[in-house]
């Protein structure tokens, strides 16, 4: 990917751990150059684990996973978990699911961690090369009936997303309030929080002489 004419090139590789297009459309936003490799980790929850945890452990996974196979880089892991009276809300995959998700949220408020890692593969201590935070976001869905949310859904189709809506389209219709520090933590990617990192590891986003 080519970088802007105003942003500053890291003297390192920037490598984005995630096959989401979501998370890669959103990294663009910061006009530096980076390089997409899909991590290869079970993604599947442990049992007993918080939502939290659960979020915070496969953005690291995920990030170390990559760092493995391309030592030297700064790597990026991302992890979304959506919540639910404390339940763990998973992508939906097909429309009768994504149905059933949406009528159950209707009405109520959704929490979803979106935990980021940045693991820097420069640091001589591998052990301490890794940042991590969950940035919480708490969404209140419409109380909507059946027919907009089918209706909805057969439009937008947003079945690898987890709670069936993607606010950055028309997926906005159907909420009532975003509450985030960081309101590009929904979407996939919390940038706010991600370019605090990348600076306290040398990261410039500007070209300033």
């Amino acid at each position: 990917m080519t970088s802007s004419a105003t942003a500053q090139i890291p003297a390192q590789r920037l490598v984005l751990a995630s096959s989401s297009a979501y998370r890669k459309e959103l990294l663009a936003r910061l006009q530096l150059p980076f390089e997409v490799a899909v991590p290869d980790i079970d993604e599947s929850p442990l049992a007993g684990e918080t939502p939290s945890a659960t979020a915070l452990r496969l953005a690291r996974e995920k990030a170390a996973a990559v760092a493995a196979r391309l030592p030297g880089c700064i790597v990026i892991g991302s992890d979304q978990v959506a919540t639910l009276d404390g339940e763990q809300i998973g992508k939906p995959g097909d429309h009768a699911n994504a149905l059933a998700q949406l009528q159950t949220m209707r009405g109520r408020e959704v929490v979803f961690h979106t935990a980021l890692c940045v693991w820097d593969g420069r640091a001589a201590n591998q052990a301490a090369a890794a940042q991590v935070e969950d940035i919480r976001t708490i969404v209140k869905f419409r109380d909507l009936p059946d027919a907009e949310l089918d209706a909805y859904l057969r439009i937008e189709q947003p079945y690898d997303c987890a709670g069936s809506a993607k606010n950055e389209a028309l997926g906005i219709a159907i909420l009532e309030r975003i509450d985030s520090g960081d309101p590009t933590a929904l979407t996939g990617l919390p940038l706010i929080a991600l370019t605090g990192m990348l600076r306290k590891i040398g990261v410039s986003f500007f070209n300033i002489k």
